[in-house]
């Protein structure tokens, strides 16, 4: 868990920095940085989604799992929690409920949450994830910086998120070959440009409903695992 932690913890301080850099920051400036931020997940989600050839799995995954999504709200549960955070803490439900939902995106979906997380339980390398804390770091900032508190409180969200990873990665060893994490990751990628998309004011993306894309590359290597051992 120590890698996740001082992960939690970086967005937390890079946040706080943001915020109390917030008023100082002429709007064009914010402006700006934002595109910059934009279209730099733009890159990084382009350069993951290329990581497999298995474009039609890719395909049926985003179908299959926004269904699950919109069946389960997640992306309405995401927001209601973070106006919930936003009445209680802050006075500004929609701002701070935009600022938690983008930030907690950005920063669990993508091939350095899983794989760092997966390194931290199984061998106890925390490097991939202290290169996480960094970039998780300086994105807080700037995102804190424009869009609000809401950003600090995504760090909750990682915590939950890489921490169950870690403590759960013995089970799930077995299973994340190299071909599924290379299909999770590319699944990751388009999420992480829908994101992009979102933050550059594109037309907005329920992206919080197409999480559950992200483990049907899993389910069907498991599926056919159990079908090749009953054959």
């Amino acid at each position: 868990m120590q890698g996740t932690l001082i992960n939690t913890m970086a967005i937390i301080m890079g946040s706080l920095v943001g915020v109390g850099l917030k008023g100082g920051i002429p709007d064009q400036y914010k402006e700006t940085v934002i595109g910059a931020i934009g279209l730099s997940v733009l890159l990084i989600g382009a350069k993951s989604a290329l990581q497999t050839d298995a474009l039609l799995l890719v395909i049926v995954s985003l179908a299959l799992g926004s269904l699950a999504g919109e069946m389960l709200r997640i992306e309405n549960r995401l927001e209601r929690l973070g106006r919930l955070i936003g009445r209680r803490l802050a006075g500004s439900e929609e701002g701070v409920a935009n600022a938690f939902v983008t930030a907690s995106l950005v920063f669990c979906v993508g091939a350095m949450a899983v794989v760092g997380s997966l390194e931290s339980g199984l061998t106890g390398n925390h490097q991939t994830l202290y290169a996480k804390s960094l970039l998780d770091g300086v994105t807080s900032i700037v995102f804190a910086s424009t869009l609000g508190i809401g950003v600090v409180f995504s760090a909750l969200a990682v915590l939950i998120y890489q921490g169950g990873i870690t403590l759960s990665a013995a089970y799930l060893k077995p299973f994340l070959t190299p071909t599924v994490i290379e299909q999770m990751t590319a699944v990751g990628g388009l999420l992480i440009l829908a994101i992009g998309f979102n933050i550059l004011g594109f037309k907005r993306l329920r992206i919080g409903n197409m999480l559950p894309a992200i483990a049907i590359p899993l389910i069907y290597d498991l599926i056919l695992t159990w079908l090749g051992r009953g054959a």
